[in-house]
Formats: C-alpha cells, structure tokens, sequence
C-alpha cells in the first residue's frame, strides 16, 4: 500500500444500551454517530463520504438507509450502504480512502430488536426453495457446524462449555451493567437444548448495539494532529458458497483465503505469536474454536489443550475476547463490526476496564451469515507503517 494512503481509525465508539425504548432507532444511531465524530475530534464537515450497513429485514422497513441518512450526517453527502454484513461496510470504507479519491470516512452499522420474530426475518436471506422451507435459521446452521466439528471428538463439547465460561469471565468486565450469563460450566453445560448441540447456556440472546468508526487517511492525521490511531495493516474477506450442501461445515476456506490477504499484507508469517490480542467471530463456541486454526492461532489437535491451558484467557500468551465477545453481547447485524471496533479500542488504548496493558498490534476477525458463509480478518497496529523498529 502507498504509505501516503494508509488508513487510520481515529475513532471508534460502540453503544450497548442496557434498557431498550427509551430512544428510537434514529436517535440511537444519531448519538453513535456524535460519539464518534468526538472521539475523531472532528464535525460531520470533516467526512468525505459515508458507509452504513444495516438490514432490512432486521430493521423491519425497506432500504434502511433512508430513514438513516439524516442521522448518520448524509443529506446531501456521499453515502453509500451495505446490506450484506456490518464488517463489509468497515471493508467499504477503508477501501475507499486508500484508493486516494476520499480522506475521511464515517462507518455506521446498527442491529435492532424490533422485528416480532428475529429469526424468521434473517430466514428471508437464505435460499427461498430448499433452505427457507426447512426451515433454516442461522442458529439452526451453527448447529449443524457444531456437529460437524464434533464428530469423531468427544471432548470438543467440554471445551467449547470451557470457551463460554472465558468469554463470559471477559464480557463481566466489559459489561459490567449489563447481565452476562451463567460462568458456571456445570451450569453451562446443562443448558436446554436448542438447535443440537447448542443449548441456550452456549449462546447469547440477540441484543440492540451500534457502532461508529472515523477512518481518516495518513495526511489527515498529521494535519489535525489526531491521537491514539489504530492503522489498518492487512485486510482480507472471502465467502463460502451460498447453499450449505457444497461445503464442508468443519472447514472455512473463504477463512483460508481472508488470513492469505491480511497477512500477505501485514508481513504476519507466524500469527501464533504475532499478536497481543484477538477479537474473533464467537457466536457460538464452536465459532471460535474454528476460528483458531483458520486464524493460525492454534493447530485443531491442540484446540483442548489450548483452552484448558488458559492460553486464550486474559493473562495468557495470547488473550481472544477481552471483550467477551457475542457469547456476552450479541448484536447479531453488527457484532462482526463490533470484534473489529473493539481491536482497534485496544491498540489505541481506549478499551476502558478491559485495556490490555501496552496492546500494539491486534488481530480482527468477523463472520457472518449461516455457518459463518462471509469472512472477514483485519490486522491492527498503533504504529504506522515503516515506524516499527
């Protein structure tokens, strides 16, 4: 990449309100936006162009960014919008400005609650013939990959409970007003089933969250003297097909493919061990757990051994949700945006309770859709490039 078009975040808020009702959805992302442009030190004059992401079926309304222009600062700005997933928008907008024809950019993305049933409006993007008549839900779809990953491994259940259990540890931290879940793993593993094997003590309950990004290009740091900017070394996105009989549920080669970009990009040639932290796509353990060896982070054969050994943990060789990631706080639209906001929090030490000390260079990753179909991985560092010694 052009030294003179790296992108910086130089802002960066999420909102995960603990009472529901008391604003409406265009209030909401109208404050998210303030906050963010804030934590920028800019105005909305200062933005080149806009991304949103958000869903229609979620939001209940068509073309959802009609009702979000004006909150989001878009009247009579660029303003573009991304249907498929909140992490494409951040994608979107990065690409943006490193193709030299914008220096700023706002990324906004919003997951609701205001649907009757949120699992029959996310069927409404699967295949209308086969998967739509089964019917297939995306839990329904994390489940399938969760027995697809268990067999012929009888003690993956009782490391994925142990993930819960890590995650949830981390998200108390995070969260501290917000009620978490169980951290019991004897709770933990007793839950009701839900969508075989996923109970309902292994997920989280779909939550209203938002976030805002600024990005600004390398030029526009330096002219406005901007702060604590988390720089995008790598990127990389891929999908899997989109009917779930042509893939192998246990693999995530789009994964494969989005690690192959971002790292080529970043000069990461041992992930294990070139990281401080990492924020990964976690809606249901076993999410996580997949995500580890596609990352590179941890070999399949080691998975038990990795977990147990609290590796993952904060205070292990390499901490995975500080967060507590969606098996804490899941806005189901925009929790992919929300790994990614959050790594860049770290690096620019703004994480609040849940600051790793001296956190430099982060690892993201996001996944959405039916048994994890897109992937996305984004590499993180508090130092542009060419500064590191």
């Amino acid at each position: 990449m052009n030294p003179e078009l790296q992108v910086g975040i130089v802002g960066c808020v999420m909102h995960a309100p603990s009472a529901t009702g008391t604003r409406s959805l265009e209030e909401s992302i109208y404050a998210v936006t303030q906050s963010a442009l804030r934590d920028a030190g800019v105005a909305i004059d200062a933005i080149d162009g806009i991304v949103v992401a958000g869903n229609d079926e979620l939001d209940g309304r068509a073309i959802s960014i009609m009702a979000a222009s004006g909150s989001v600062g878009g009247v009579d700005r660029d303003i573009l919008s991304t249907p498929s997933a909140a992490e494409h928008a951040f994608v979107l907008g990065a690409l943006r400005i490193a193709s030299g024809q914008f220096r700023t950019q706002l990324i906004v993305a919003w997951s609701p609650l205001e649907v009757d049933s949120i699992r029959d409006a996310l069927r409404l993007g699967t295949d209308p013939y086969f998967h739509r008549a089964l019917p297939l839900d995306e839990l329904a779809a994390s489940g399938l990959q969760a027995n697809a990953l268990e067999d012929g491994d009888t003690t993956l259940r009782k490391t994925a409970t142990a993930i819960v259990r890590k995650n949830r540890l981390h998200g108390a931290l995070a969260y501290p007003d917000r009620p978490i879940g169980p951290v019991e793993e004897a709770f933990i593993a007793a839950g009701k089933p839900l969508r075989w094997p996923l109970t309902d003590t292994m997920v989280c309950a779909p939550g209203f969250g938002l976030v805002a990004i600024v990005l600004a290009d390398r030029q526009t740091v330096a002219d406005r003297h901007m702060q604590n900017a988390a720089w995008i070394r790598g990127m990389g996105w891929a999908t899997e097909p989109g009917f779930l009989g042509d893939r192998d549920l246990a693999r995530l080669p789009s994964l494969d493919a989005a690690c192959e970009q971002a790292y080529a990009a970043a000069g990461i040639t041992d992930p294990a061990h070139a990281f401080d932290l990492a924020e990964v796509a976690d809606a249901t353990p076993y999410e996580e757990l997949v995500a580890y060896e596609g990352l590179g982070l941890c070999s399949r054969e080691s998975w038990s051994d990795h977990v147990a050994n609290g590796r993952s943990m904060r205070g292990g060789t390499l901490p995975v949700n500080l967060s507590g990631g969606a098996l804490s706080f899941n806005p189901l639209f925009c929790a992919g945006l929300m790994r990614v906001a959050e790594a860049a929090n770290q690096v620019r030490g703004r994480a609040g309770a849940h600051q790793l000390p001296n956190a430099r260079r982060a690892l993201a990753h996001a996944a959405s859709g039916p048994a994890m179909h897109y992937n996305t991985v984004v590499v993180l560092e508090r130092e542009m490039e060419g500064e590191r010694a």
